[in-house]
């Protein structure tokens, strides 16, 4: 099943699979997200979702039941 990402702010969007690692989706469109740890205990690759959550997207994959997904990229000067 395939959910259309939305990357703000740079506004790219690609299809990507369920299950897929977010990590591989950002590279794939192009969206660089800073990592550290790649374990999830940095926070360094933190992203927002419309709803306001927080993720690390390291440690994220795509998930099911929906059918868009939008993600906002911010930076954390202390990286």
């Amino acid at each position: 099943m395939s959910i259309r990402i939305h990357f703000l702010p740079d506004d790219i969007t690609v299809d990507a699979e369920v299950g897929e690692a977010l990590l591989d989706v950002a590279d794939r469109a192009g969206v660089l997200i800073p990592t550290g740890c790649l374990m999830g205990s940095c926070h360094a690759c933190s992203v927002e979702l419309e709803d306001g959550d927080i993720i690390r997207a390291c440690i994220t994959a795509i998930p099911a039941g929906r059918k868009e997904l939008t993600i906002n990229l911010f930076s954390d000067p202390t990286w």
